[in-house]
């Protein structure tokens, strides 16, 4: 479902490379795995679930900066080998419909609202989480497992710490 209210911000192509330098030179917190079933490793910069026998890396991210009490560290994975980089921003990523939770966030990282995506669009979890208007992103976190996933924005929110959008 195509929608101008929002736009979808995967992980940078630029974090995704550090992350594939790293575990290249063998630094420790990037452990290289290999995709063993089909929706268990999901990668954070094209936003599709790595299929069985993939590479991806296994690594510590922090999507809200140090320094914000929201702030924390946990593990996402990106495919070892270069993918491209999600690009339909006005588009929900259909691998991602269901099994996540949103957290919705101001401008300066305080979480204001949380849902979990249970048997509802994500458009609609979305459109409501914005009709705050203090609402300035939604970090999409994984139901199971609490990982993040990827970012949503207003179209004009510009973040300052630029970690997640390129």
């Amino acid at each position: 479902m195509k929608t101008s209210t929002f736009r979808i911000v995967p992980l940078s192509t630029e974090v995704a490379e550090a992350a594939q330098r790293a575990a290249e030179s063998g630094t420790p917190d990037h452990a290289i795995l290999i995709a063993d079933s089909p929706c268990s490793y999901p990668c954070r910069h094209c936003l599709r679930w790595a299929q069985p026998g993939e590479r991806v890396i296994l690594f510590p991210y922090s999507s809200i900066p140090p320094g914000h009490p929201y702030s924390e560290i946990g593990p996402i994975f990106v495919h070892a080998e270069r993918c491209q980089r999600y690009s339909a921003t006005d588009e929900y990523p259909a691998d991602f419909r269901n099994g996540r939770a949103f957290r919705a966030y101001d401008a300066n990282y305080n979480m204001i609202d949380a849902e979990i995506v249970n048997g509802r669009e994500p458009e609609e979890v979305i459109e409501r989480l914005f009709r705050n208007p203090k609402t300035a992103f939604v970090d999409t976190r994984s139901v199971s497992r609490g990982c993040f996933t990827f970012r949503i924005q207003r179209p004009n929110f510009v973040d300052a710490s630029a970690r997640v959008s390129a």
